[in-house]
């Protein structure tokens, strides 16, 4: 497993980049002149900073760690004396975002501050590794950067309540889906640092919609609609039913629309109810009338190459893939368009397709420096946002001056994209009406929400059944966790 090397493929939300070659970085050197020599050096096949698995694990002495590549920057007058502040963090869904963060924000802050920012970028599949490895070893990055938080790190994980405290003083409140995030209710602190979420809108494809004469705006109108769209066009629905975090995720919103949720608020499992099982019967139907066996193995890219490729009528995602369309697929985004959260009998309501967290080792060098630059980053976020092509929404209220107008002065599609400025109201944490909880975490990472609706609408169980199932699962999940 190679570390510190963005590569598209490596891009759980990104589409291929047909007939080019995977773009390759490593971990960037960001201060001053370093910022434009040399990256890395000589890997396999020539590429800078890449590395065979045998290569990688000798050079960490047998722990899977990010490689010292910036080491390899010519250095400064008395750069023997220049702290370093290390970051690990995902290879952004949108490339442009990281071109900002490494090229100009982390560039400008070490200048600054006279500090060596040294940032990897690791594959969204690859960073819950990453951090395990940098336990196990008690080493690594300052920061590290997180879609998701991986349960039982809370020994290991420095508070941060004093800078979101401040952050909330200085840049508005803190949305509630972040609050829920990474707030511990027992211990009364911040356990994780929220920069910015990223809601899950409908992406449906206008053309056909009105071809038949509805709109996705409830989950009784989309059963409807996908089912006359297949019926007249052949177009399947892009709904996901397996255990990857898309169909995870979506799945959530569609229950709590219903009226059902995993726990309630005291963290207590509540997920067999008769609103589970409406659900579930509910996307049994759609699946029977609108779908393919294939989303049952869909992986978290899937539902977006669909979309893109014109394949599906419908989706549910993050603003990535209807933005990859418009590069890729410029007529199948013009005939695109975003909408709300489905309202079900109970709600309208969706989850994030993911809250973008930082965590400060207790073993971390530099933890000083990594407050700094993350309230500084937080100052930052109005060039944030637009770098990351409005994926990365505020996770502080007015981080981001006048979002609404940034939304409605989109190029593209500005009708589309103004539907975000209120995606705060119909989007919910994993866990609601409770908060994220590790034992919330690990009911995501083993897919027993999704693998719930998927063997009822395989037949292999009766929609009581599998939620029955799901209950029982989720109960010794949580009793193993206890009150952490």
């Amino acid at each position: 497993m190679n570390r510190g090397v963005w590569a598209a493929d490596g891009r759980s939300d990104q589409m291929p980049q047909h007939g080019s070659r995977a773009r390759l970085g490593q971990r960037r050197g960001l201060r001053g002149s370093e910022a434009g020599g040399r990256a890395g050096t000589p890997g396999v096949s020539g590429y800078p900073g890449l590395l065979t698995r045998r290569t990688f694990l000798a050079s960490a002495g047998g722990v899977l760690l990010a490689p010292s590549l910036g080491a390899t920057l010519a250095p400064r007058r008395g750069a023997a004396k220049t702290p370093t502040l290390r970051i690990a963090q995902w290879a952004h869904f949108v490339p442009a975002f990281d071109e900002w963060f490494d090229r100009t924000f982390a560039k400008a802050w070490g200048d600054r501050n006279d500090v060596q920012v040294l940032v990897d970028h690791i594959s969204v599949h690859q960073l819950r590794q990453q951090a395990a490895a940098e336990v196990a070893a008690q080493r690594g990055h300052d920061l590290v950067g997180l879609p998701a938080l991986p349960a039982g790190y809370d020994a290991q994980i420095q508070h941060v309540t004093d800078i979101v405290t401040e952050c909330e003083r200085r840049f508005g409140r803190l949305v509630p889906i972040a609050h829920r995030w990474t707030y511990n209710p027992r211990s009364q602190q911040y356990f994780a640092f929220p920069d910015g979420w990223a809601p899950m809108p409908i992406h449906y494809r206008t053309d056909w919609w009105g071809e038949v004469g509805f709109k996705p705006d409830t989950w009784e109108s989309i059963r409807d609609g996908t089912r006359k769209i297949r019926e007249k066009l052949s177009v399947p629905a892009g709904f996901g039913l397996a255990p990857e975090i898309k169909s995870n995720l979506s799945l959530r919103g569609m229950l709590w629309s219903f009226g059902a949720a995993e726990q309630d608020e005291a963290g207590r499992v509540a997920i067999n109810s008769l609103a589970a099982v409406e659900a579930v019967k509910l996307m049994t139907a759609i699946y029977r009338e609108s779908m393919t066996s294939d989303v049952f193995v869909w992986d978290p890219a899937s539902n977006n190459r669909a979309f893109v490729w014109g394949r599906v009528s419908i989706i549910q995602n993050a603003i990535s893939a209807i933005r990859q369309a418009e590069k890729q697929s410029p007529s199948v985004a013009r005939k695109s368009a975003l909408a709300r959260a489905a309202a079900g009998p109970a709600a309208r309501l969706a989850a994030p397709n993911l809250v973008h967290v930082y965590v400060i080792w207790k073993f971390a060098e530099n933890a000083d420096l990594a407050r700094r630059f993350l309230v500084d980053l937080v100052a930052a976020y109005d060039d944030a946002f637009l770098a990351s092509e409005f994926y990365n929404l505020p996770a502080f209220s007015r981080a981001v001056t006048n979002l609404r107008g940034k939304l409605a002065a989109d190029r593209q599609s500005p009708q589309s994209y103004l539907m975000l400025a209120d995606a705060e109201t119909w989007t919910v944490s994993p866990g609601h009406p409770g908060y994220f909880s590790p034992a919330i975490e690990e009911t995501l990472s083993k897919g027993v929400i999704p693998k719930m609706f998927a063997r009822a609408a395989r037949g292999e169980q009766s929609p009581v059944e599998s939620v029955r199932q799901a209950e029982a699962e989720m109960q010794r999940i949580f009793t193993r966790w206890g009150s952490r």
